[in-house]
């Protein structure tokens, strides 16, 4: 067994001990391995223990590893996910390339990968990115403006709503960690409540997947625990 699968094997018990502490099915939650920075072997090797799901940050990293992985197992049904920060100028290749995308915050954005979606394939899967606590240093729709921005993007062609995303302000405190993604849970039900037809919850990493779980995540992010500890130099 490859160091990779093995490190799938044990999040994958994280991820099963939580559903069954939270009372949840087990399919209730998806594991998005995050294979920034490591290259297309780690995912071939991921793919090769059954994880088909990858969440990628940086756009020209994340093209040529979409391309090296489709090279080498042409017909397997891997979905790519972008997770990263978008810039108005990237946003075509994203809206081709990538089956989700977990970081609109801005109307603009989303209006552009809307337009640039190949019509021939699926929609666009799209989750609204909340600051949830409120960090200057980090992205995210603020909730306040979230509703209006939910309801303007659910209104695009090419693009399917499907939910929210947050990175909560690290901490070792577990109750504080519930209390975020309680938060972000709040805004989420809120959003139904209007009739907007969501069901995805992308929150939790792999410092915090219980908690996350806990709070009704969908789709769980992982990179460290499944690749390793990451090399930015």
């Amino acid at each position: 067994m490859s160091i990779i699968a093995g490190n799938l094997q044990a999040v994958e018990a994280t991820i099963t001990d939580a559903v069954k502490a939270s009372e949840r099915a087990r399919n209730d939650v998806q594991l998005l391995a995050v294979s920034k920075t490591f290259p297309a072997q780690a995912v071939l090797d991921a793919m090769a223990a059954g994880q088909l799901a990858f969440g990628e940050n940086y756009l020209q990293e994340a093209l040529d590893k979409i391309a090296s992985v489709a090279q080498a197992q042409p017909d397997a049904a891997v979905e790519w996910h972008f997770i990263g920060p978008i810039q108005s100028n990237k946003t075509r290749p994203i809206a081709a390339s990538f089956a989700w995308v977990h970081t609109v915050e801005r109307l603009k954005i989303a209006q552009r990968l809307s337009e640039q979606r190949p019509p021939e394939l699926d929609p666009l899967n799209i989750c609204l990115q909340v600051n949830i606590s409120g960090e200057a240093s980090k992205s995210g729709a603020s909730p306040e403006d979230l509703p209006a921005l939910a309801r303007e993007v659910a209104q695009l062609p090419n693009l399917r709503l499907r939910g929210l995303m947050a990175i909560p302000e690290p901490t070792a405190d577990v109750a504080e960690q519930r209390a975020a993604f309680a938060r972000v849970r709040a805004l989420f039900d809120a959003l139904r409540a209007e009739g907007l037809e969501l069901d995805t919850l992308s929150m939790g990493m792999s410092g915090d997947l219980a908690p996350a779980i806990a709070e009704g995540a969908t789709i769980v992010r992982v990179g460290s625990a499944i690749f390793g500890k990451r090399d930015y130099t």
